[in-house]
């Protein structure tokens, strides 16, 4: 099984197209140690020739036209793509406005948990991709779910939905109930765990967490590799910066480090592999010669990029 991660940045993409902060403007200029990144994805495939996408990035064009592996085959139909079937892991708009570029009239399936395929329905602007050739399938939760194309015909991609905690998408927020997560709902937000029919390995995909408990702790633990929120490197990050009013837990995300941050709290669990993906354009480990950086490095963790691959 290949995994290729398509768009390793948060929302915005790095450089953001109206960030002035230093790291966006490193990543303009060109400097040593800094690389562009579209927004969150992730392209898995079996054969190297069907793809399963999990999570349509607004970049999703770009992604396409970087990617080889997802483009029409030379000897392929007028209209044809290897792209058969696209996971949401929620309804954030980084996640699901790609879809509205794979519009062209080609038959694939959308597979999403209840809550998010009510958004899609609830908003006509998805309408443009035709129901009778494109397929919205619900994705159970804790449950594994064989990756089908439109026709049924196995990708030989399975995937198991589960429950993380999180927070409903921002332009879904409801003001008045603040106090209850904004009205978020299970199913929101989602982790998956991936795997090829017939094989023992593992990936666990959680692009949004906002928290670590038990459930997720024995999930990553009996995976392979794991690629995980990597939003913000602390809490109040977007304040310190000067770019934003809100800390990454009222965005619905878990900062890195510290002794209450993702690597602390997950120390004692060690897949052979783990990286950070989802990174906001404020988080000082988009710089591969800072300190938090080398930190990272230091605890295990790799640091995503556009194009990197990781074979299972």
């Amino acid at each position: 099984m290949r995994l290729k991660i398509l768009g390793s940045a948060a929302g915005g993409g790095f450089p953001q197209w109206n960030c002035n902060y230093r790291l966006s403007r490193s990543v303009r200029n060109g400097e040593d140690g800094f690389r562009p990144r579209t927004q969150s994805s992730l392209g898995v495939s079996a054969d190297g020739k069907d793809w399963v996408l999990f999570n349509a990035s607004p970049d999703i064009r770009e992604q396409i036209a970087a990617t080889p592996e997802l483009q029409p085959r030379e000897d392929g139909p007028l209209r044809a793509s290897p792209i058969q079937a696209v996971i949401l892991t929620n309804a954030d708009v980084d996640h699901i406005a790609g879809l509205l570029s794979l519009r062209e009239r080609h038959r694939f399936v959308i597979y999403a948990t209840a809550r998010i395929l009510r958004v899609l329905a609830e908003n006509s602007i998805f309408n443009v991709l035709d129901s009778e050739l494109v397929e919205r399938r619900e994705l159970l939760l804790n449950i594994p779910t064989p990756i089908a194309d439109w026709q049924g015909k196995p990708t030989s991609i399975v995937v198991e939905a589960f429950p993380v905690l999180g927070k409903v998408a921002l332009f879904l927020e409801d003001a008045g109930k603040a106090e209850e997560g904004f009205g978020t709902q299970e199913g929101d937000t989602v982790g998956v765990r991936i795997w090829q029919e017939g094989r023992e390995s593992s990936a666990l995909y959680v692009p949004g967490c906002a928290a670590v408990d038990a459930d997720l702790k024995e999930r990553i633990a009996a995976a392979t590799c794991l690629l995980f929120d990597g939003t913000v490197y602390t809490d109040d990050e977007m304040l310190s910066a000067g770019v934003g009013a809100k800390t990454g837990r009222r965005m619905g995300h878990l900062h890195i480090g510290g002794p209450e941050g993702s690597m602390a709290l997950l120390a004692d669990v060690a897949p052979e592999r783990r990286i950070y993906v989802h990174i906001n354009n404020t988080n000082p480990i988009l710089g591969e010669n800072s300190p938090e950086t080398a930190a990272v490095r230091a605890g295990g963790w790799e640091i995503g990029y556009d194009g990197m691959e990781i074979g299972l």
